[in-house]
């Protein structure tokens, strides 16, 4: 049979270090995906990203690390964790595609969409400082570290108006323990 492009990958599949690295930094038995759709069916990005999230699983599966690596979709996932209550294996993708995440900014790996990382960084930097997101700061701050500074003001100033945009941030009290999990994180980056 003649080697081709779906041949060769398939070959280079065998090697099961990539998926037993994210396994790893996800805890994720990856292995376990017998990509039945479920994930897919309730994930609410999964329209907007290039591959489902069952395709990234089968992607970490085979070894794929480029395509993996490159999706949209791992830096589309909002951690809603409907794809966790879906899956009859209990494989919770969000954990998955934090590892992912993770492993991409490692390796120096750029995600398509030109401001994602900006607005990932910035919605991580929020948690941070308060231990949830604080809207008006974390969007502030992506604005400006995106230059992207007028595209949707009218529907802040919307949102503003009816009451769904605090102007005082609220903190939780485990801060400090939000601080230590984000010092870990930056230790082991």
């Amino acid at each position: 049979m003649p080697k081709t492009e779906a041949s060769e990958r398939l070959t280079i599949s065998e090697d099961r270090s990539f998926r037993d690295e994210i396994e790893e930094l996800s805890g994720q038995e990856i292995a376990a995906c017998y990509q039945c759709g479920e994930c897919t069916a309730g994930c609410p990005v999964a329209y907007a990203a290039d591959l489902a999230p069952n395709q990234v699983t089968r992607m970490v599966q085979l070894g794929l690390e480029d395509e993996a690596l490159k999706s949209s979709m791992i830096w589309l996932c909002v951690g809603c964790e409907t794809c966790a209550t879906r899956c009859p294996r209990k494989v919770e993708l969000s954990k998955v595609m934090d590892a992912l995440r993770e492993t991409a900014v490692k390796r120096g790996i750029r995600p398509s969409e030109r401001a994602i990382k900006t607005f990932h960084e910035t919605f991580l930097n929020s948690v941070e400082r308060g231990g949830r997101v604080h809207e008006i700061s974390m969007l502030g701050e992506y604005k400006l570290r995106s230059l992207d500074l007028f595209s949707d003001i009218f529907l802040g100033i919307r949102m503003f108006l009816k009451g769904k945009l605090a102007i005082i941030p609220s903190f939780i009290k485990g801060r400090g323990e939000i601080k230590r999990v984000f010092g870990v994180r930056k230790r082991g980056a």
